[in-house]
């Protein structure tokens, strides 16, 4: 019987998970237009305001897992604090929203890889099915062969992409005079409502910041390892947004619209720059969400494998792999499924693609960075350990997570914005209805989680290969 490869991951590794699947690198030289198209010049201020809420989220993730070191991670953590339905619930959640980003960051690479041919002047520009198959086929290789080597190419990629947006950073910046913009502090023209709207997809740009939760069947002391590498990656990846969105902002000369309608912001600030510049950019814009396509897929995998290995999903995608001791069948169907979506909406823009998976995958990490904000304070008041701070926290991580909710739907946004949150919330329902089914037909699956079996022991029958 094989399992995860126990104590294997080191922080640095665990960490590499975490970054890779922030995609760093993704927020200037794409996300921001999405971001500035809503909120304008108050777009750093946006950025300030997602990092404070998700550090609040990540003190409550990290108090969990801290406590709870597995592999299903939110799915446990939900199902031990307020039961196996808000469990199940989450972890269903979860699946949508590291797809969605795997999803969303297939298309951003084919993006970049296009941006790229172009800069350099090359007439032939690859087909986005093609990149899409390459994408998915490669993540699939890297992340079924070991956990150690892809954290580790996803965390040396993405190292090497941040060096490159900050040199260019400071190019634009040189450009502007080191000047204050003046507008951004002021707010010029800013409509709060919009920029509260923008809040929502300004938290895509965070949102795999817990995913090192995922490795905790495979960490060191991931007690300790997890909560660090989770507080570390959302601090770190919100200080560097907020500097690239104001230089940025400030490239564009304020223009929002401009800026809103952007499919390659740095490329358009530097274009009358070296080519090679602008090919430098979006070279490692294309390898950091290509790096975070990976680390998507791993975590979706590992919540997968979780739920397979408790009966809630077949039992098939419970198995790990004798040799590399990864979860390759819930792998393989992430990189299938995450290939088959994108080619079935590659007729459309792919600016306006990006902009909806990352909208999707956003309402998921949403309500689960909600159920933990409940959850940590409920499970430590199980525990005899809660303290005040515990519910500050608790009550704050929750309370933002719904405002975050509430400014996607109203103001109402325009279409297609107006139909993503109707849509999440009738995969939520197939969810519910799911764990309906579940209890009626098998009550003994429930037990499991109520057991918190994955702590413990593997539930009989569970298929390793």
């Amino acid at each position: 019987m094989f399992e995860l490869r126990k104590d294997s991951l080191s922080f640095l590794e665990t960490l590499g998970q975490s970054v890779a699947n922030v995609s760093p690198t993704l927020t200037p030289a794409l996300a921001v237009a999405v971001v500035a198209g809503m909120a304008g010049t108050a777009s750093w201020l946006v950025y300030i305001a997602a990092t404070v809420a998700l550090l609040i989220v990540g003190v409550n993730v990290g108090k969990l897992a801290k406590r709870i070191p597995c592999a299903g991670s939110f799915f446990i953590y939900v199902s031990r604090s307020l039961g196996p339905a808000y469990g199940l619930l989450a972890g269903w959640a979860m699946l949508a929203a590291y797809l969605f980003t795997a999803m969303a960051l297939t298309v951003a690479t084919s993006i970049f890889v296009k941006t790229l041919f172009t800069a350099l002047k090359i007439s032939f520009v690859p087909n986005s099915i093609v990149i899409y198959a390459i994408v998915s086929a490669l993540a699939l290789f890297l992340a079924a062969r070991d956990m150690r080597f892809s954290s580790r190419v996803s965390l040396t990629l993405e190292a090497i992409s941040v060096v490159i947006i900050l040199i260019v950073s400071v190019i634009a910046l040189s450009r502007a005079g080191f000047k204050v913009d003046t507008k951004q502090l002021s707010l010029d023209g800013v409509d709060p409502g919009k920029a509260l709207q923008a809040i929502v997809f300004a938290i895509f740009s965070y949102v795999g910041f817990e995913s090192a939760a995922t490795l905790g069947k495979e960490a060191r002391d991931p007690g300790t390892v997890i909560p660090r590498a989770i507080q570390m990656t959302a601090l770190s990846a919100g200080v560097f947004f907020v500097v690239t969105t104001y230089i940025i902002t400030q490239g564009f000369a304020d223009d929002a619209t401009k800026l809103g309608a952007s499919g390659a912001p740095l490329g358009d600030i530097l274009a009358d720059q070296n080519p090679l510049i602008v090919a430098l950019v979006y070279v490692g814009a294309a390898i950091s969400s290509f790096a975070c396509a990976l680390a998507s897929i791993n975590a979706f995998g590992r919540m997968m494998f979780s739920l397979g290995r408790y009966g809630i999903l077949h039992k098939s995608v419970g198995t790990v792999h004798q040799t590399h001791q990864t979860p390759y069948v819930a792998l393989a169907f992430a990189a299938v499924l995450n290939f088959i979506l994108v080619a079935a909406f590659s007729g459309n823009a792919e600016l306006d693609t990006f902009g909806w998976y990352g909208t999707l995958a956003s309402y998921g990490f949403i309500i689960v960075y909600g159920l933990c904000s409940v959850a940590a304070p409920v499970y430590l008041r199980k525990t005899g350990e809660l303290k005040t701070g515990d519910i500050v926290f608790g009550v704050l991580g929750t309370g933002l997570m719904v405002l975050s909710l509430v400014g996607s739907l109203y103001p109402v946004p325009p279409y297609p914005y107006n139909l993503l949150p109707f849509m999440f919330l009738a995969y939520m329902c197939v969810g519910a209805l799911w764990f309906f089914v579940l209890r009626a037909k098998a009550p003994r699956t429930l037990l499991h989680i109520e057991h918190d079996l994955e702590m413990a022991e593997i539930p009989a029958g569970a298929k390793v290969l």
